[in-house]
């Protein structure tokens, strides 16, 4: 699915990384990644591949670094882990109803905006403040 997803976006727009859970772990997905750096941990099993290609080369680097590093270390040193912040995000926002109540365009626009507000607000208030002392 990763690459047809790609496909989607225009060949002009420059992708910085693209992150993905383990499923997406597959030749296909690491040699679809026009230019950006993957984010894809390998899976548990993982073996290396052939370096045939410059996202296979990429895969087994980051099959190293797990392996090295172990996986937590190697999630938060490659910025996998901010996947898991966008993940709650989303759960956050199913907590507040999947669907629409209004039928009007422009009060579904004016429901949403409002869920986010709300969301951004929660969100506000779980961030601490921090001064300096002395």
């Amino acid at each position: 699915m990763l690459p047809e997803l790609l496909n989607q976006i225009p060949a002009d727009v420059e992708i910085g990384s693209v992150t993905a859970d383990g499923a997406y772990d597959t030749r296909k997905c690491h040699d679809a990644d026009r230019g950006a750096n993957a984010v894809i941990p390998p899976r548990k099993n993982a073996k290396p591949w052939k370096p045939s290609t410059a996202g296979a080369i990429a895969r087994n680097e980051a099959l190293r670094a797990s392996k090295y590093l172990g996986r937590a270390i190697w999630r938060k040193w490659s910025g996998f882990h901010r996947r898991s912040r966008a993940e709650t995000k989303m759960h956050c926002v199913k907590l507040l109803r999947q669907s629409l109540m209004a039928r009007d365009f422009d009060r579904q626009v004016a429901e949403l905006q409002i869920r986010a507000a709300v969301l951004n607000g929660y969100t506000a208030l779980g961030i601490p403040v921090t001064e300096p002392v002395g």
